[in-house]
């Protein structure tokens, strides 16, 4: 089964093609160790919130932007094999590979304040045949343990709303291997209760145009209004983000 790695960065913005050249010599290593997919997204049009919001969730400066980005797995055996050969090689148990020496390949954005955490897809609607992705939208989501039922039910009727009006998929994937980080972390930063799983989701569109007329006739969808909704939308977060570094294996 799928298994993702979500990740959330604030990277300063005069740094885009530092990230885009980063990525471009870190990603294919995820590749050799197994990895499906992998979609490095600039952030375009991420709002301020009042509770949550992406740039809140990584500590944002005024002059940094936000990542976000995703490794798909084939399941999560591939990908935890590949995250312990990656520490092995951290703490010199392992030959370290070159591309991920941070003296040659230095980050261009904080790490400390990088989110990231294991998901396992609750939905994965769409058909990418053909058709080239060239816009996302990414949310973050609290969703107490005991709703996760309905959150996917509700989801999956969310789901055919989105292809319906231009979505080309729709991916909903739930907590399973968030940890607490010292400075930034998932959890904090969908101020999760006790009882709360979160949800890394997004969308997947073939332009910005089309999501931007899409997401015009989905907000004055009835269906989109349900009565009893599984989850605090306050502390719900979301934004539209560019793809820069794209790579399948």
């Amino acid at each position: 089964m799928t298994y993702i790695d979500g990740f959330v960065i604030a990277a300063p913005t005069a740094n885009k093609q530092k990230f885009i050249d980063h990525a471009g010599k870190i990603d294919p290593i995820f590749l050799e160790m197994g990895a499906k997919r992998i979609f490095e997204c600039w952030g375009d049009d991420v709002p301020d919130g009042k509770v949550t919001d992406f740039k809140g969730a990584v500590q944002a400066t005024d002059d940094e932007s936000i990542a976000f980005s995703w490794i798909e797995w084939p399941d999560k055996a591939t990908r935890d094999a590949c995250m312990a050969k990656m520490t092995a090689q951290m703490e010199g148990e392992e030959p370290a590979d070159p591309r991920m020496d941070p003296t040659k390949n230095p980050m261009p954005f904080d790490g400390k304040r990088m989110i990231f955490g294991g998901f396992t897809p609750l939905i994965d609607e769409g058909d990418r045949a053909g058709t080239t992705t060239g816009y996302t939208d990414g949310f973050v989501t609290p969703v107490p343990e005991g709703k996760r039922d309905a959150y996917r039910e509700l989801a999956l009727k969310a789901a055919g709303i989105f292809r319906e009006n231009g979505a080309i998929r729709s991916l909903e994937a739930w907590g399973d291997d968030v940890k607490e980080g010292k400075q930034t972390d998932f959890r904090r930063a969908v101020k999760a209760e006790d009882g709360e799983a979160v949800v890394f989701s997004f969308l997947e569109w073939p332009d910005k145009a089309t999501r931007d007329a899409g997401w015009a006739k989905i907000m004055t969808d009835e269906r989109m209004k349900p009565d009893d909704m599984p989850f605090d939308g306050k502390r719900m977060f979301w934004g539209g983000f560019e793809p820069v570094v794209k790579i399948e294996g």
